[in-house]
């Protein structure tokens, strides 16, 4: 593994700190993170969507994440692009919680 590969994952396991308000649990395994890449050996960028296009959380959720993924050890920049292509459903939701969920 790669150091730029260590630190990606050393990313997607620190965005688990990141509560989806609404639905209480974690963007990770709520599958609303869809790509984390370290290049350059500290340059972050996460590919991320929230649960609805306008949802009124968009702005705490991306700078939580952002805050995250500096928070980093190796980190020096961090790229956040929120997307909507492919559109979030429940379907990404991590089984192991979409029980907790309801789904």
């Amino acid at each position: 593994m790669s150091r730029d590969e260590d630190l990606a994952g050393q990313v997607q396991e620190a965005l688990k700190l990141v509560i989806d308000p609404e639905l209480g649990q974690n963007v990770v395994d709520l599958g609303m993170i869809y790509d984390v890449s370290v290049t350059d050996g500290c340059v972050a960028t996460i590919s991320m969507t929230t649960t609805t296009r306008g949802c009124p959380a968009t702005g705490f959720i991306r700078q939580a994440v952002e805050d995250r993924a500096w928070a980093v050890e190796g980190i020096e920049f961090v790229d956040v692009r929120l997307t909507y292509d492919p559109p979030w459903s429940p379907a990404r939701i991590a089984p192991e919680i979409a029980g907790l969920l309801g789904r």
